[in-house]
């Protein structure tokens, strides 16, 4: 049952957060919010990128697992989803120093997403019906003690989606320019990562 981390980094006005989801065993693959967490604003973005380091460590996001057909066990590594929009950027820079495997992500008001290398260009509006499409059909499962869960709702059910008649396009934005979408999005960015490879995880042999 493999983790797929998503980061969310804010400008120093704004929270950055982190999201953990897990894609659960069986038929149907559902996805469980199992972590949440929200940085205090200014927290020096190196201190940030430590933790991140130090969570993507943690021997609880890579369990073992045995398949019989093969005789060994394996570690699903878990995936980090990396907000590369704005200031994101200088993170990105620190946790390929740090040594991690990310995938970058920015986030766009265009139609389709686009990948170069690593890296990804993702419409807004995906990245969110990533997260409102299993939030609304009762797939993603929500661990019992989030603190941030509440929070987390609010702050998906302040988006709107608003169309321009012109062009036919729609955007993602806030009913009050002063509320946060840290956490929405690095939900998000976690669900469409661990929906996008779903069927496709990454395995360390344990020789």
């Amino acid at each position: 049952m493999p983790f797929t981390v998503g980061l969310d980094l804010g400008q120093s006005a704004d929270y950055s957060a982190l999201s953990v989801v897990q894609t659960t065993a069986g038929p149907e693959k559902a996805l469980q919010l199992r972590h949440l967490e929200r940085y205090p604003l200014r927290t020096p973005y190196p201190d940030i990128a430590e933790k991140v380091a130090a969570l993507m460590r943690d021997p609880r996001l890579s369990p073992d697992e045995y398949d019989p057909s093969r005789r060994r066990h394996f570690q699903k590594a878990p995936e980090l989803v990396v907000d590369n929009t704005g200031v994101g950027v200088a993170v990105t820079d620190l946790l390929d120093k740090l040594g991690l495997n990310f995938v970058p992500v920015t986030i766009t008001g265009g139609d389709a997403a686009h990948r170069s290398g690593r890296a990804w260009r993702i419409p807004k509006r995906d990245l969110v019906a990533a997260l409102e499409v299993p939030f609304h059909t009762g797939s993603l499962k929500v661990a019992e003690g989030l603190d941030l869960w509440p929070a987390l709702k609010g702050e998906l059910l302040t988006f709107r989606r608003k169309i321009n008649l012109k062009t036919a396009h729609d955007s993602y934005e806030h009913w009050r320019e002063a509320d946060h979408d840290d956490l929405v999005l690095a939900t998000a960015l976690a669900c469409w990562q661990a929906t996008r490879r779903r069927g496709q995880n990454k395995l360390r042999i344990i020789r």
